[in-house]
Formats: structure tokens, sequence, C-alpha cells
């Protein structure tokens, strides 16, 4: 069983246990998910399934849709409503969606982030949230995040004094923590905010649309048609650019060869090695030591 199943993730579960749960569905191990999504949130999670475990690092690379909703007035550890309050402060009256939206064209673009206590990145091998449980604030490396597009997608619904609330939509890079920009969306407003809801919409080539359900893939396996769920690992890198080769020239590729480029001028880099009867062979780079020349990136096996 190789392929990608397109989960849609339920509030309330790690990525780790929908890749557990999904085990012991398919009775498999040979799993992965593509990407950490928070326990709170719910939306795509595509997981990786067999060869197409090869693929994960690529397909955690591509980029993310998010709809976040902004809660102002708040601020928590955690940066979600999951947290302890830090800061309560009220949201004044004339608060405008027109203030909002110039302060959201600010983040648009390269930014800077400090990744959160409560979040899995390692500092002196240990991961943040480890230290928060402790009580234990470390020094977090800095990271650069690209938002590529962020919009208000709600008006302004106000809760009490200190909870004033819209809705965003994101499109950014790999990893992007949507709390820390809820947070850091509300300080640029000049208060404290969390993020109250988040919903993962699209990543990389798979949509709402795309997402399956436990409860499907269940019925699925119950009837015995669970593989017509996957998507192939060709379907999940169409982001790459291919070149196919001809029966003659498919033995080297599925060796692992380095071969020559001969003219061929891909647009991605790694790209997609395909048969003639459009069969995913392997993934090939340039070769970053010998010019004109690529090596292999993954090779499948049938």
């Amino acid at each position: 069983m190789n392929g990608v199943l397109p989960l849609w993730k339920p509030s309330g579960m790690t990525s780790h246990d929908c890749v557990n749960r999904l085990r012991t569905i398919l009775n498999t191990k040979k799993i992965g998910h593509t990407g950490t999504l928070d326990p709170q949130a719910e939306g795509v999670l595509p997981l990786c399934i067999g060869q197409a475990t090869k693929i994960s690092s690529l397909l955690t690379s591509e980029k993310k849709t998010y709809q976040a909703e902004v809660s102002l007035g708040k601020s928590t550890d955690t940066e979600d409503q999951e947290g302890k309050t830090l800061e309560q402060k009220k949201v004044p009256d004339d608060l405008s969606v027109n203030q909002i939206d110039q302060v959201l064209s600010r983040f648009t673009g390269e930014i800077t982030q400090i990744p959160p206590m409560y979040s899995a990145v390692k500092v002196k091998g240990k991961k943040l949230y480890e230290y928060a449980r402790e009580g234990k604030t470390v020094e977090r490396p800095a990271r650069l995040v690209t938002i590529y597009s962020i919009n208000r997608v709600t008006s302004l619904k106000r809760l009490d004094y200190f909870d004033v609330r819209f809705s965003i939509q994101v499109e950014c890079s790999k990893g992007t923590y949507i709390r820390t920009l809820c947070a850091d969306i509300g300080q640029a407003l000049g208060l404290p905010a969390h993020m109250s809801r988040l919903v993962r919409i699209q990543a990389g080539s798979f949509s709402k649309n795309d997402a399956i359900s436990f409860e499907t893939i269940e019925q699925a396996k119950k009837e015995g048609h669970v593989e017509s769920l996957l998507v192939s690992m060709d379907r999940a890198l169409q982001s790459l650019d291919y070149m196919t080769v001809p029966q003659s020239k498919q033995k080297a590729f599925l060796h692992g060869q380095v071969l020559p480029m001969e003219g061929v001028h891909p647009d991605t880099d790694p790209f997609r090695i395909k048969s003639e009867d459009n069969q995913l062979l392997a993934l090939y780079q340039k070769h970053p030591s010998k010019p004109g020349k690529m090596k292999p990136y993954r090779v499948f096996t049938n």
C-alpha cells in the first residue's frame, strides 16, 4: 500500500495520534505525517503511506493555507485559547476594520517569528514545551517565514470588553506559527491577543475538498476498498516539474545512477522522472558538484 491519504484531522487529536490511529486501521507501521497541526486545530493533514514516506519532507515543505480566528483583549502563555491568561486589556470601542486591515498588510512577505514556548522546536536537544511544562522560559531562536497572503475574512465581533474577534485567511510557508502571528497582530494593534480557532484548509496540492475523515477511512476498510482513497505520489508532487524517459533508459534511473542532463532544463529541483506510461520512477536533482549532471533524490521500487 503506497500513496498519500489527505486526512481531515479532527480537533482534539495530535498529528501523532492521527498516525497511530491510521496504523491501527490499515494495519501497517510505515506511515508519516507532513507537518504538525496543533491538537485543537482541525484540517488537512496529508499522511504518507508505504513508499510515500520517502516524499514526506517534500510535502511538509509546501505552502499551507489557514483560516484562523484572532481574539483581541487577552494574551495567553500558549498563544491560543487553551493557555493561562497573561494579560487583559479593554479593546477600544472605536477600533475599526480599516485599522486592522492596515496592520495585516504589514505582515505580508518575509517576517521574523519567535517560536512559542509551547511548541516542539528543540533548544539544546529539548523541546520547548518540555521547558514550559517545567515553568522555565528559554531563549528561542528567531526564524524567517514567508506570508504569501493574509486577509481579513470576517468583520469584528465583540463578545465583551476584553474579547473582540475577527477571522483571517493566511497562505504561508513551512514553519509558520499561526498562533504567534495572531499574537503579533494584536501587539501591532497595541492589544494583547491570542488565536481562538484554527483550520488548515490547504496543504500543498491538497484542499479541504480532498480531505477524508477517519469514519470514511474505517468504512472503506470494512468494505475492502481503502486503497482507492490513496492519492498517488505523482499526483501529490504535481507542483514539481517532470521528464519522461523511454523504457530503454528506465533501469539507469531505477538504479539511482548519476546521469547527464542532456538538454533537460527542469523548472524545479528536485523534479520527477516518469515512464512513458505515466508511472513515477524516481525524483532527481541537479548535481551540486558536477555541472550538466543529475543525481537521484528518491528512487521508488515496484
